[in-house]
């Protein structure tokens, strides 16, 4: 599915940048091409929208994995045979939910990028492809994906997680919120929050020109994003790795936090309510 989703991402991103360098050139560029140069953020925001919806989809199908489980008391602990195909089936179901879930709330700074990469290419600076800013993103994501794989297979192996993939014991559970709290009321967190919601500072202020630097400031700001819900997306490991209710709902917190004007604000009145919820398992 991911392939599929990259491919048309960089199709169609291609498409609009090279429609408008295209149609630069006197009498080599049809209308259609003129035309998509003129939308190209229309292009651009239709193949984040479609990349999300892929994503969805391939979750909401059981992302590759076998989910009959019909007689199976979910709530046992039974360690997984870790083969190698498990392994990567893993790192991509994690990488994919990452797409799912942060993509919508990357979206404004992707849109932002192809209109000031349209107006330099304007101004005869070199044409970069919006894919290759984009997948300084998925590069970030992937990492992270990576690290809780490894961080699931840890687990898993102690004993620690159910077979829905949720924590086994209240004492892992109220460690995970608590964790989760304390990260939301950080410094760090909210420094990484602001780069998030300030996608024009972050432009002026960090503006690299070139290939190199497009996909250099993609994973730059791809890592804002996951220093902004690392120890957020770990609340999975609570509610379970494969419960689409806590997807969507970490998804939508995470989207807020970034768009609303408060958004500051919820961030930090979350980390209250996860130190609360995590206070009373443990008492």
């Amino acid at each position: 599915m991911v392939i599929c989703a990259c491919c048309i991402w960089h199709l169609v991103a291609r498409s609009a940048d090279s429609g408008a360098a295209i149609g630069s050139q006197p009498g080599r560029a049809s209308h259609a091409i003129e035309t998509i140069a003129r939308h190209d953020r229309r292009v651009v925001a239709a193949a984040l929208a479609l990349i999300t919806l892929l994503a969805w989809g391939w979750l909401l199908a059981g992302a590759g994995m076998d989910m009959d489980m019909t007689g199976m008391d979910m709530d046992m602990v039974m360690p997984v045979d870790w083969s190698p195909g498990y392994a990567f089936l893993m790192f991509w179901m994690w990488w994919i939910m990452m797409i799912a879930m942060m993509l919508p709330s990357a979206a404004p700074m992707i849109l932002l990028f192809t209109l000031v990469n349209r107006r330099s290419r304007e101004r005869d600076a070199p044409w970069v492809p919006t894919a290759v800013f984009a997948s300084g993103y998925l590069i970030a994501w992937g990492g992270f994906s990576l690290a809780a794989t490894l961080l699931q297979w840890w687990l898993e192996q102690s004993g620690w997680l159910t077979m829905s993939m949720a924590s086994a014991t209240p004492w892992l559970s109220g460690t995970i919120l608590i964790a989760a709290g304390i990260y939301q009321l950080t410094p760090l967190k909210h420094a990484c929050l602001r780069h998030c919601r300030g996608p024009v500072e972050f432009i002026s202020g960090h503006w690299r020109p070139g290939d190199i630097g497009a996909l250099r400031m993609g994973l730059e700001h791809g890592t804002f994003c996951v220093g902004c819900c690392w120890v957020v997306m770990g609340l999975l490991f609570y509610g379970g790795v494969m419960n689409l209710y806590w997807i969507v709902g970490l998804a939508v917190l995470v989207l807020l936090e970034k768009i609303l004007p408060a958004g500051h604000w919820l961030g930090s009145l979350s980390g209250i309510g996860f130190l609360i919820w995590g206070g009373s398992l443990l008492v």
